[in-house]
């Protein structure tokens, strides 16, 4: 199984899972499984399909928020704070390398103002990721006082 990172008590990143690792996952207590990554990036890839069909088949929820390279778009910051508000919890979020959700899931807790920026990079440093360099554009998206 992926080894996954823990961000908060309710969010985990990982690089890509394969469909034998939602047994364990749906173990280890993850309820909602996200896909940030789009399919095709790598040929030994697990499709978005087979890691769905595996979530179900373990009674877990899977959601496909896929985007590629770079910082998310404006529609799956959105996507991904409205996912976060509403689906069940612990969720665990991966991509390639995990970076696109811990970036996903920054943006999206600068948006609804959950956390300040600097803890959001502390959250992320303690996962193993830096953010550092997306500071601006999570100042910018953060609630003005």
């Amino acid at each position: 199984m992926s080894a996954f990172k823990p961000v908060t008590s309710d969010f985990a990143v990982s690089p890509q899972i394969r469909a034998e690792d939602l047994a364990g996952l749906a173990a280890a207590g993850f309820r909602t499984i996200v896909n940030n990554r789009p399919d095709g990036e790598a040929p030994d890839q697990a499709s978005g399909a087979e890691i769905a069909a595996a979530a179900a088949a373990h009674g877990l929820t899977y959601k496909a928020l896929p985007y590629a390279g770079g910082p998310p778009s404006p529609a799956v910051i959105e996507q991904t704070a409205a996912l976060l508000a509403a689906a069940p919890g612990p969720i665990l979020a991966y991509c390639r390398t995990g970076t696109r959700s811990i970036m996903a899931w920054g943006m999206a807790q600068a948006l609804e103002g959950n956390l300040a920026p600097d803890e959001i990079i502390a959250k992320a440093a303690e996962a193993g990721y830096d953010l550092a360099g997306v500071r601006g554009a999570l100042e910018r998206l953060a609630p003005k006082p």
